[in-house]
């Protein structure tokens, strides 16, 4: 599969508006293609769209997919593209029939119509494979370099028909030398059923994929004669005393899941350029570097279309930081073995423009590496979102999954995430309170860094818990730059005493805020939601009054205006038995209403009960699920019934 982007001249803006296997991931977060999966009859390759994400000059989204060498589309059985919403609900299947000699087909695009987007199913074929096609719509590919990249993007299925005494991926084995399997580049085609030469009947129905496996939300009723019994863990905590010990058995634990659970293994290295392939992984390998080897905590090996894509892993827990010294050692160690990254994983949160470690890359050698970084509250929001609400292939998948998510959470792992809001918290608060904290001092950068840290965590909780995508929101008016926005936003700090962050999830009608006011102590997290196009503002007030029945009656409500004047404004318990007391008196035009409560905020640095890091989060979550969920949902335009006949 690949996706191609294009301008209102129906061309890529550059080569990076062309994703394939060895570029599958936008940095926006707009498309991300997943791989490839096995199901019951073949396999599927998926791919993820964030339509919000998509920057205003494209105009249409191309997909498309390719097949290696001699191959033809003609040689497969059910060839089809399904479009689903982000609950994974089936909008719409276009199939492919009648492929002939075609090496390359656009199956649809997706195309903008006013601020709306829309699919439409195309079915062009390419007999000049994907060189032609890309070619067509602006790439620039030599011909060399479009070989290699049908290869790849077709040599997964190869590897899909290994069994489990395939070659290992590693460069020492202890024993003898590994052997590499020949692998076939080109799967053979499907025999037809019956005797040679007889016409093969088509399928009854439409074969589908099997159903993914998720895990129940409600546990089920314990065997335990009492609460002092403790279920069997696969991956144990107790015996974990050090720092280190921690750091070998979260490494470990993690790795030979990825190595066993594709999709997961696939969310966590598809940003880091990994391709989609067999994948093994390896803890305490022993590499040479200057008078003594060095020990990285992991090794992860991919093979795709005879290739193999390294990256080593450096972790930390327990909030650990990390050392630049070995970090760089493991950045020189892989530049001259021609590995492709270095991976870092940590409860910490990496930042745009704000690198955790800081290291010297030789520009004079010709192999580029890259250092990634990874959370662990990253680790635990992918992994609760396959067992939780997107599914894996099988109910062992999912059993994995549940217990690596199962030790990352427990107390004794060290694996909790972004904890601690750093030795400038406490001297900011002070300055704040005594009014000395000045503009322009680093300590309230400080602090600003780890507020966006901390906001990226409380979308990664929440996100999966709810199975929907929750993002900060970064407003156009802030600058592109993320070191310029953090230092006004460090100002701003030093001037009135808020932290201020905007959240926006999936299925709501507004965009969540989160104010800290540092001078006063209080969190306040709110949502503006506009008004109804239809009806009359007295209706309006009712409805909304009836919908947040079971809402905390210390909520505040609040009436928008058409104007600079406040509107009424009141709390929920006040204006439940009138609520008309959200109308103005001077019939002024109503936009919406603001809702937000209000809690005293944590005091220390870190994440204990008392801690600044757990009240957010806790006031975050408790707005949403006593608040946001009982609002209406925002509603958008059907499509015409002839036009959506004419789609499917």
């Amino acid at each position: 599969m690949s996706v191609l982007l294009l301008n209102a001249n129906g061309k890529v803006r550059s080569d990076d508006d062309f994703y394939f296997y060895n570029h599958p991931v936008a940095a926006d977060g707009s498309v991300q293609l997943l791989g490839k999966t096995p199901t019951t009859d073949g396999s599927e390759d998926r791919i993820s769209f964030d339509l919000t994400a998509v920057p205003s000059g494209i105009d249409r989204i191309v997909i498309a997919a390719s097949r290696y060498g001699e191959a033809r589309f003609g040689e497969l059985e059910d060839v089809r593209i399904t479009l689903a919403d982000a609950a994974g609900e089936s909008l719409l299947r276009f199939a492919f029939d009648d492929a002939g000699s075609v090496t390359a087909v656009i199956f649809g695009e997706l195309y903008r119509r006013g601020e709306e987007w829309k699919f439409r199913a195309v079915g062009q074929g390419y007999e000049t494979g994907l060189a032609g096609l890309a070619t067509d719509f602006g790439v620039d590919i030599e011909d060399d370099a479009a070989m290699e990249v049908e290869a790849a993007l077709n040599g997964a299925e190869a590897h899909e028909q290994t069994d489990a005494a395939a070659p290992t991926l590693a460069e020492t084995p202890t024993e003898e030398p590994a052997r590499q399997a020949p692998l076939e580049a080109i799967p053979a085609p499907r025999q037809p059923e019956g005797e040679p030469g007889e016409p093969r009947k088509s399928a009854a129905r439409p074969r589908t994929a099997k159903k993914k496996v998720t895990l129940p939300r409600t546990v089920k009723k314990t065997l335990a004669e009492n609460e002092s019994w403790r279920q069997a863990r696969l991956f144990p905590v107790s015996v974990l005393k050090s720092d280190r010990d921690r750091e070998m058995r979260a490494t470990s634990v993690l790795l030979s899941v990825m190595a066993q659970v594709p999709e997961f293994s696939r969310r966590l290295t598809a940003a880091f350029g990994a391709p989609a392939g067999r994948m093994e992984t390896f803890t305490e390998v022993s590499l040479p570097h200057g008078d003594s080897p060095r020990r990285p905590d992991g090794v992860i090996r991919v093979e795709r279309a005879g290739k193999l894509w390294t990256a080593l892993v450096e972790t930390k827990t327990n909030g650990n930081a990390l050392k630049a010294d070995q970090v760089q050692a493991y950045m020189d160690i892989a530049a001259r073995r021609g590995y492709e990254a270095v991976i870092t994983l940590t409860n910490d949160v990496a930042l745009e423009g704000s690198p955790l470690v800081d290291v010297k890359i030789d520009k004079r050698r010709k192999h580029k590496v890259a250092l990634w970084h990874l959370s662990w509250a990253e680790v635990a929001h992918q992994a609760q979102m396959l067992i939780r609400h997107e599914g894996v292939g099988n109910a062992a998948h999912a059993w994995l999954l549940q217990e690596l998510l199962h030790y990352l959470q427990h107390e004794n792992s060290g694996c909790h995430g972004f904890q601690n809001m750093g030795p400038a918290w406490v001297p900011v608060r002070n300055g704040i309170d005594d009014e000395t904290l000045c503009q322009g001092d680093a300590r309230a950068l400080g602090v600003v860094e780890n507020w966006e840290r901390l906001i990226r965590q409380v979308c990664l909780r929440l996100g999966g818990e709810l199975g929907q995508k929750v993002l900060p929101v970064q407003r156009a008016k802030r600058g592109t730059d993320p070191k310029e926005r953090r230092d006004r936003l460090a100002d701003q700090l030093c001037l009135d005493g808020r932290l201020h962050a905007e959240l926006r999830i999936d299925g709501t009608p507004g965009v969540l805020t989160v104010s800290a006011d540092l001078r006063t102590g209080k969190l306040r997290t709110g949502i503006d939601i506009p008004a109804p196009e239809q009806g009359y503002p007295l209706s309006w007030a009712k409805r909304l009054i009836r919908r947040l029945g079971e809402a905390p009656a210390d909520l505040h409500v609040e009436t928008l205006l058409d104007s600079e004047a406040a509107g009424p404004r009141g709390t929920l318990e006040r204006l439940r038995p009138e609520p008309a007391d959200l109308l103005p008196k001077d019939n002024a035009k109503i936009t919406g209403f603001r809702l937000s409560l209000l809690k005293s905020m944590g005091s220390g640095r870190g994440n204990a009960e008392t801690g600044f890091i757990r009240s957010v989060d806790d006031a975050v979550h408790r707005f949403y699920t006593t608040v946001v969920v009982h609002l209406d949902t925002p509603t958008t335009r059907r499509t015409p019934s002839k036009e959506r006949t004419a789609a499917e």
